[in-house]
């Protein structure tokens, strides 16, 4: 389940009062357990999947998940898999650890792992947002953000795409709040 970090060192879990903080982005944060994984699960568990079994997760995935692709418009999806050894580790890393924005929105649904996202508030302050299993997580386009593996370097989710070019980040040259890079 989420954790949310607010800039004056305050950590909320309870996912009804992270939705509350995240509102006045326009984020969408909800836990879904349809129990699909046990479908798949040492699927999840390996670090290198082959194309064909993306394929047949996102498929599993999709059966339960179609409401989301048609209330939304998404045109596609894929499955991000993270792992230690992922060849585009480091340039993933470099690619979304930046604040960002994007053309469209930026959703994704948790199926193994976790990962952290970033995001400025309307009045300036940072917030963290950690994300874990079964979490959906919509970021609307515009809204300043960057996001990265965890420490575990594990993650899978399935994206999806209401583009052709899937999401362009366009970087705004925010730096990193003060109150929220201090270990804790």
């Amino acid at each position: 389940m989420a954790t949310l970090l607010l800039d004056d060192g305050t950590i909320e879990s309870d996912l009804g009062e992270i939705v509350r903080e995240l509102a006045p982005l326009g984020i969408q944060l909800r836990h879904y357990d349809p129990g699909t994984s046990l479908l798949f699960a040492n699927l999840l568990d390996q670090d290198v999947v082959t194309e064909s079994e993306k394929h047949h997760i996102v498929e599993l995935h999709n059966n339960v998940f179609e409401f989301l692709q048609q209330e939304n418009g998404f045109l596609w999806c894929d499955l991000l898999n993270v792992h230690p050894g992922s060849a585009n580790l480091h340039q993933l890393i470099v690619t979304y650890s930046r604040y960002h924005t994007h053309t469209a929105a930026e959703p994704v649904y948790v199926l193994a792992g976790e990962m952290i996202y970033g995001f400025v508030r309307p009045d300036g302050s940072q917030v963290q947002l950690l994300v874990e299993a079964q979490d959906y997580l919509c970021i609307p386009a515009g809204i300043e953000h960057w996001c990265s593996p965890t420490a575990s370097l594990h993650f899978k989710a399935v994206r999806y795409f209401a583009i052709a070019d899937g999401w362009v980040p366009n970087y705004t040259g925010t730096q990193l709040s003060d109150s929220l890079n201090k270990p804790r």
